[in-house]
């Protein structure tokens, strides 16, 4: 039978473990009416959050055996692969009773920390970097997500001051790298399911490709809740703050709206910093000071840094010319385009091109 996996929140203010170990109780003595096998469970008190794991006919039956056995339904049940499953929330992670808890005997709440790191290798040289990156996470208890392109690398994290100190020894090895190399890294720690969404850790994925993608090259982001969770932990690390940047809530909701109106206008030939100032509802100077505040960078050249980092991408892929992709990409010429990208990256659109089909082979 498949996977599934479900999200509670309990808003009561005498929320209580042993309420939630009760409840579980009353759904194992009515499981088999329903088909359902409860396997593991997860309590956030803090946060008054119940991640149940079971294996289920349908999500129907699923959500029938809590309605049954004590009213407390799920806000959103999804599928989980096994895979999926082992590579999130197996690892680091054991149970008395198929309740979670961490191997040095603290509830596992079921939060993750989600590392995304982007690399830009423009020499073809430095490709063994990313086989030291992958042996980093992994020697600080990461484990590999896989991904369909060899430019990105995910991994999960049980305890986020693991990947903080992960990232730092990451952003370490890389910043030793001479020349021609780029690296964008970012962690976001969040719930395995959201009240909303289909997938695994769909909203905290999203929040990480948000703030790898807005985030400035060298520079390690990452946001509150992973630095207070960390926080928490036995082995809180001592953060660099010359190298690592950490986005409040509030940042965090700019750079998401940031990123809408990037993604939706990057082929837009005409938009400038003017036009992105009345979208997100700011005047000149108060986009100016946000937007390089958070990323470095003027809203102009982070219009064309965006389209620039689309364009890495367009090429790897070899499905167009030079000149398509600079249209595409809201570029106004193709002599523009590869003016602009050989002062960004020192080497010519053509030049890496070669370089990606080499890889490629």
């Amino acid at each position: 039978m498949p996977l599934y996996m479900d999200i509670h929140k309990v808003d009561s203010d005498d929320f209580t473990v042993e309420d939630v170990i009760k409840a579980h109780m009353h759904d194992l003595a009515i499981q088999e009416s329903f088909g359902v096998i409860q396997r593991k469970y997860w309590v956030n008190e803090e946060d008054k959050m119940v991640f149940c794991l079971m294996e289920g006919p349908n999500k129907e039956a699923c959500h029938k055996t809590h309605e049954e056995s004590h009213g407390m339904t799920a806000c959103n049940i999804i599928e989980v692969s096994d895979d999926e499953y082992n590579i999130f929330m197996s690892r680091g992670s054991t149970q008395k009773n198929d309740l979670a808890y961490t191997t040095d005997g603290n509830l596992d709440t079921g939060f993750r920390t989600i590392m995304l790191i982007n690399t830009s290798d423009f020499s073809g040289k430095y490709r063994h970097y990313i086989k030291e990156t992958k042996h980093l996470i992994e020697k600080f208890n990461g484990q590999i997500v896989r991904q369909p392109n060899d430019d990105e690398t995910m991994a999960s994290f049980l305890l986020a001051s693991d990947a903080i100190i992960a990232a730092m020894a990451i952003g370490n090895l890389l910043q030793t790298i001479p020349d021609n190399f780029e690296y964008r890294l970012a962690l976001v720690s969040g719930n395995p399911v959201d009240e909303k969404g289909i997938d695994l850790f769909e909203e905290t994925k999203n929040r990480v490709r948000t703030l790898c993608w807005i985030g400035l090259s060298k520079v390690v982001y990452l946001d509150a809740i992973t630095q207070a969770l960390s926080q928490k932990e036995s082995n809180t690390p001592k953060v660099n703050h010359a190298h690592v940047k950490i986005v409040n809530a509030t940042d965090f909701s700019f750079c998401e709206k940031l990123f809408k109106i990037l993604n939706s206008e990057f082929n837009n030939s005409s938009f400038k910093s003017d036009d992105l100032g009345q979208l997100l509802g700011l005047s000149k100077a108060q986009t100016y000071r946000k937007i390089k505040s958070l990323t470095g960078m003027s809203p102009n050249t982070l219009i064309r840094e965006m389209r620039l980092r689309r364009s890495l991408k367009a090429l790897k892929k070899n499905g167009k010319t030079i000149a398509e992709i600079a249209y595409d990409l809201g570029f106004n010429s193709p002599t523009y385009f590869t003016r602009v990208f050989r002062k960004r990256y020192d080497i010519l659109p053509t030049q890496f091109l070669k370089l990606s089909n080499t890889a490629i082979l």
